[in-house]
């Protein structure tokens, strides 16, 4: 009995989740939208534009560890709806300056910076908490449904976003967006953090760590996991040669190719799309039995599509046929992106100590932080140097490498070794 109201506690939480990732995602893609527009007006200059940015990207970077060892050390469920309310208590402040005073560049900086110091905290403490929250065997149904809420919004944001823009104030979109963090707190709270949750109790020497010598014993933890250090490794580099792919996408398309805004608009809404259909493919599918193994078949895969992009510079194409090409090669890197993603993130849920979720998450998302903007700047400054035919397929060709060196098959076997036993199995029927 007591088993079954758990597995109903739990598909709660899944859809419990999933709305308010969606509530919470959807309102703050809204925000950005129209925030981003209104420096842009206001000021007209693109370095505003971009110190909003960093005012982002920045505190994410250097609070990660903190979220992290705070997850794995304080109650989850406090921090998650701290964290909301925080958001929520930001909006509520900028509004009333707006108010009062008019919006200003500083408040919004300023907010923008509480914003993303809350969402890194209740962003990694939510990632540590999903095999509280929902059954062992759901896991990959939870990440995908979680996928499709941000799938969701990132397609569904920018319309509504950009109809309200022209027709309501500022203001509005604060009141908005305050009541989605409203609607997400409330929601939160409802939620058992502790429902599947197999954290052990501190012993006296852990509870008097300091905050430096536990974010020390997750690197030594994750240190001592290969595979899970391997993902890690794996994750940086994508995040790194990702930049080859942001900076490139946009600078072929709309600098070499000249393609018109609303069609670029079509080529971007298609990779979410990509990513819908496939969340909810691996929502409805069985749990993928070799993760590693699919992720690693992925990330070569999003090697040929980053060599495939600069094709129309070496053929010649008619705008159509490459506007036609381009909407299919990233409506299927929106695919691709799911079948590394959901595997992986499957692994990692169910491969890390509960105990340590909170730091080994945060510690990726710290480095990713890191790495994305430097490899941003960097290839900003090798397109304006090198054609960009070169340096996609140079980091389509480096991307296959570095996974078939770093998935060899000793590691792929330490991560499944029940697929060597399964060749073992067919190789003695071949033989028979």
């Amino acid at each position: 009995m007591e088993m079954a109201a758990n597995l109903k506690r739990a598909t709660y939480h899944m859809w419990t989740f999933t709305i308010s990732k969606l509530i919470s995602a959807f309102g703050a893609q809204v925000y950005a939208f129209a925030i981003s527009f209104y420096i842009l007006q206001m000021t007209g200059s693109a370095t505003s534009f971009a110190t909003n940015l960093i005012c982002n990207i920045l505190p994410r970077t250097l609070v990660s560890p903190f979220a992290g060892y705070a997850a794995d050390k304080y109650s989850r469920k406090a921090i998650v709806i701290i964290a909301q309310i925080a958001s929520t208590f930001a909006i509520g402040g900028l509004l009333v300056y707006s108010l009062s005073s008019g919006l200003s560049l500083i408040a919004i900086y300023a907010t923008t910076v509480v914003l993303s110091i809350a969402s890194t905290f209740s962003g990694v403490t939510f990632t540590s908490s999903i095999t509280g929250l929902i059954d062992e065997a759901r896991i990959q149904r939870a990440m995908s449904l979680n996928q499709m809420s941000i799938s969701f919004a990132a397609i569904g944001s920018p319309a509504i976003a950009g109809i309200l823009y022209g027709t309501v104030s500022m203001n509005t979109f604060l009141i908005l967006y305050m009541s989605a963090s409203v609607l997400a707190v409330l929601l939160e709270s409802t939620m058992n953090f502790k429902l599947f949750a197999k954290r052990k109790e501190k012993t006296e020497e852990e509870a008097k760590e300091t905050m430096w010598q536990s974010i020390k014993a997750g690197i030594s933890y994750l240190r001592l996991q290969p595979v899970l250090l391997t993902i890690v490794w794996i994750s940086l580099i994508i995040n790194f040669l990702f930049g080859a792919f942001e900076v490139g996408f946009s600078f072929i398309l709309i600098e070499k190719l000249k393609m018109a805004s609303e069609h670029f608009g079509v080529t971007q809404g298609s990779f979410a799309v990509g990513m819908l259909l496939m969340s909810i493919y691996f929502s409805m599918k069985k749990e993928v039995k070799y993760p590693l193994l699919v992720s690693k078949r992925g990330i070569l895969i999003f090697g040929i599509i980053l060599m495939l992009i600069p094709l129309p510079l070496i053929v010649s194409m008619q705008y159509n046929a490459f506007f036609a090409f381009y909407i299919i090669v990233i409506f299927l890197f929106g695919i691709n992106m799911m079948i590394v993603n959901t595997p992986i993130q499957v692994l990692m849920q169910k491969s890390i100590d509960d105990d340590f979720k909170g730091r080994v998450f945060s510690i990726l998302e710290t480095m990713s932080m890191a790495l994305m903007p430097l490899g941003v700047v960097l290839f900003g400054f090798l397109y304006d140097a090198v054609q960009a035919q070169w340096i996609l397929v140079s980091s389509g060709i480096l991307l296959m490498i570095v996974t078939l060196i770093m998935a060899r098959p000793s590691i792929i076997r330490k991560a499944h070794p029940e697929l060597a036993k399964t060749k073992m199995i067919k190789a003695k029927a071949v033989q028979e």
